[in-house]
């Protein structure tokens, strides 16, 4: 695989659904810098994609935004699902 992972259609749409769930919850970046280990600028990194999380820091990112990691991966799934559905 010549991609990065971090560069690939399915991870960008981990990020497009972790900002997603973010916003719907009424959250800024900095409100949840205030509930993570990690201040704002690092949350925007990770959102942009130029820091990758890995599944601990992502079960971390999922609990301050307030889903549960099982339920995020299942919006995740039904997302990539869709995607390739259509395409």
């Amino acid at each position: 695989m010549s991609q990065k992972s971090t560069h690939t259609a399915e991870y960008a749409e981990l990020l497009r659904l972790l900002i997603d769930e973010r916003q719907a919850r009424g959250l800024t970046q900095v409100h949840l810098a205030q509930r993570l280990p990690f201040p704002q600028p690092v949350i925007s990194k990770i959102e942009r994609g130029e820091r990758r999380l890995d599944v601990i820091e992502l079960r971390l990112f999922c609990a301050a935004i307030g889903i549960p990691l099982v339920d995020f991966v299942r919006k995740l799934e039904e997302r990539l699902a869709r995607g390739k559905g259509a395409g």
